[in-house]
């Protein structure tokens, strides 16, 4: 036999599926299978890596179409974003052009590897038509109380004279000019995702086809803690600060107070005193470092004295007002009591800078109080040193103490999540315009409905220096006040890219509405998605933004449901040499050339052989020409036609009857052995095994 004819025989049929429109799926197709891949950015490069979700959900929906189902498996683009409007800058190159040149790359290796999507729904989220209900979505949000403005610190490049987004800044600095980034406060849009903390959590109570890992993750981001919120008060000014512990059995041994470096009461209290210039110093040099970096448990404990004090309201007692690294604004108020003798935080700060440790907790034994403290005691214990409370377990006393403070007036009961509210806009060109307007009469307005979509201008320039160039577009900047008919100001943020991925699974059903977002009915029998595809990567960006936004769109009566995803697959990463593939670390294998020396089929088959499919798995080049010597070997048994015919006359005969040979019996059996086996294997996602 001929070696396999892969060059001859995959162009073929990928013709032949254009032809019938194989993967086109009507919307009110019977026996309903939504297979869904997260939507890429359009780098216009793809790697094997890459390649790993999409081969996974093509096997996925090719297996259900097999068993009749109707299956939805559309593709289209997360088009906006830093990377195209660096290209502008760098290439003088306009983002769209850039944008649609690498969609169009892509669709090209897509086809090559013999992916099926329904193209007919596809679309992109700088286009016009799409962007138009992002904005729509933004003012129901805005109509809602939902979408607000409020100042918030951002990235400053001193140099670029511009804002930096998070990943534009490496070890600190500047990625293209590598000078030190600052922090500075803007005003800034947000959604309120913590009206919806609880329902996030409860919600993931059922969401049993996800993994374990995820719901975990989310659930340590949303981070609800239930605790006490108490009324310090500044000394020497009167000034309430507050601030929540889930520790108010502690309450009697705080010895300092430490704010984060972002709390927005901080250049007011320090303003015009002698700590004044060391503080700031202290705070610009914090807010430059790595939020995660400082939040481990393990960072070396910074800090400043403010030369503020604050009072103790169960005591009276004054101590001093830090300012230190290791609290964030992410958590309660962003003001910590601090009590060295029973959190290893504290206690390894206290020690840094000669703070008392006071202890109010001791164990059974006494050993506590009476000993030399090497560490934090943290564990359960009896009162001490807590006035009235002396002598009570300390999980009663948690309890005695809050209803204290609340009869006195002085604390109350509270529940604190970690989330934060979702930060949305961004001062970058390259997203989806704001859709409102700023009157010096009428103050901050909606556009109106039924002018959207709010459009992109095209006639701006890319110098990598000073704003946004939205700031200087006057033909943009110019608009007219919906409420008194004046001058007004366009908005020049643009909105987080998450934003249209919050929605953009919803539009594949609806993808030609002109008149709406989406139509209800069609999401309805469609939703939730019956495989979601991506990585896990997203738990605590994507994933909880689009869990939000279907919530949000629940309460609006838009769709009639509430979480948009039945099952989630997280597939695991493709290595080489041990690293996740990364053309800056050089380490890609491009599927071109791959495809031209072995086939489409060789790589599909080897990415899923290669291992468990939710676990990384390292790429090897020996084991890929292995995958093709197999289809080699099916190439050839399924071509000897004597054999087969043989063989399919034989099973088409009685299997009961003397004229079955043994071996034919065997094979029938083995055959169905091997269907039911792979029929399992896949239905568990496990393709590896389906393989083998």
């Amino acid at each position: 036999m001929k070696r396999y004819p892969f060059s001859e025989i995959e162009p073929k049929w990928q013709r032949r599926w254009k032809e019938l429109s194989l993967f086109r799926c009507p919307t009110d197709a019977d026996d309903r299978f939504y297979c869904l891949v997260m939507y890429p950015y359009p780098s216009g490069d793809l790697h094997v890596g890459h390649g790993r979700n999409y081969i996974i959900g093509d096997a996925v929906a090719r297996h259900a179409m097999m068993l009749g189902k109707s299956v939805l498996t559309p593709m289209g683009w997360d088009a906006f974003g830093l990377p195209a409007e660096n290209a502008a800058i760098d290439r003088g190159i306009h983002p769209p052009v850039w944008t649609d040149d690498n969609i169009g790359k892509m669709k090209i290796q897509f086809e090559k590897w013999g992916i099926g999507y329904d193209w007919s729904r596809e679309f992109a989220s700088h286009e016009p038509s799409f962007y138009r209900w992002t904005q729509w979505i933004f003012l129901k949000l805005f109509e809602r109380g939902l979408a607000y403005r409020k100042s918030a610190p951002v990235n400053w490049c001193p140099s670029c004279a511009t804002v930096l987004a998070n990943e534009q800044v490496k070890d600190g600095k500047c990625e293209r000019c590598d000078a030190q980034v600052t922090t500075t406060d803007l005003e800034q849009w947000f959604f309120k995702i913590t009206d919806y903390a609880d329902r996030l959590l409860e919600g993931l109570d059922d969401l049993d086809s996800w993994p374990d890992r995820v719901r975990t993750m989310q659930r340590n981001w949303i981070g609800r803690s239930e605790g006490v919120e108490i009324d310090f008060t500044i000394a020497e000014t009167g000034q309430p600060l507050p601030c929540f512990t889930t520790r108010v059995d502690t309450i009697f041994g705080v010895t300092y107070m430490v704010m984060a470096a972002e709390h927005p009461m901080l250049r007011e209290l320090v303003a015009g005193t002698e700590q004044e210039g060391t503080v700031l110093g202290f705070v610009d040099r914090v807010r430059a470092q790595n939020q995660f970096e400082r939040g481990a448990a393990d960072v070396v404990k910074e800090g400043v004295w403010t030369g503020r004090h604050v009072v103790n309201p169960v005591n009276g007692e004054e101590v001093p007002l830090w300012v230190a690294n290791y609290v964030l604004m992410e958590y309660g108020t962003g003001a910590v009591m601090a009590v060295p003798a029973h959190d290893q935080r504290d206690f390894e700060f206290a020690r840094e800078y000669g703070r008392p440790v006071r202890v109010v907790i001791d164990s059974a034994d006494g050993s506590v109080s009476s000993g030399e403290l090497s560490g934090a005691y943290i564990e359960d214990g009896v009162q001490v040193n807590s006035g009235e409370f002396d002598g009570m377990p300390s999980r009663e006393a948690m309890e005695r103490i809050a209803d204290w403070m609340e009869l006195k007036g002085i604390g109350r009961r509270t529940v604190s999540h970690r989330l934060r509210d979702w930060l949305v806009s961004r001062q970058r060109y390259w997203g989806t315009p704001i859709p409102i307007v700023y009157c010096d009469s009428c103050g901050v307005q909606a556009v109106p409905e039924e002018d959207l979509p709010v459009l992109l201008p095209t006639d701006v320039e890319f110098s990598g220096k000073g704003e946004s160039p939205l700031t200087t577009a006057e033909t943009f900047l110019r608009a007219t006040c919906p409420s008194c008919g004046g001058e007004a100001r366009r908005e020049t943020d643009t909105l987080d890219t998450f934003v249209d991925s919050s929605w953009y699974l919803f539009r594949y059903i609806s993808p030609d509405s002109t008149d709406v977002a989406f139509v209800r009915g069609d999401l309805d029998r469609w939703f939730p998605v019956d495989l979601y595809i991506g990585g896990i990567e997203h738990a605590c960006g994507h994933l909880i933004f689009v869990r939000f936004m279907t919530k949000v769109l629940h309460d609006l009566g838009y769709v009639g449901f509430d979480e948009p995803i039945g099952t989630l697959f997280s597939q695991g990463m493709i290595t080489l040499d041990g690293a996740k593939m990364s053309k800056s670390k050089g380490n890609v294998v491009p599927p071109d050339k791959l495809i031209a020396r072995y086939g489409a089929d060789t790589e599909r088959l080897y990415t899923l052989f290669v291992g468990p499919p939710d676990r990384d798995s390292e790429w090897n080049d020996t084991a890929v020409e292995g995958s093709f010597r197999f289809l080699n070997r099916v190439w050839s048994v399924v071509g000897e036609w004597p054999f087969r015919a043989g063989t399919l006359a034989a099973l088409g005969r009685k299997l009961d009857g003397e004229d079955v040979p043994d071996n034919v019996r065997a094979l029938h059996r083995k055959t169905h052995q091997t269907i039911r086996k792979v029929t399992v294997d896949m239905d568990a996602m496990h393709f590896n095994t389906a393989v083998a």
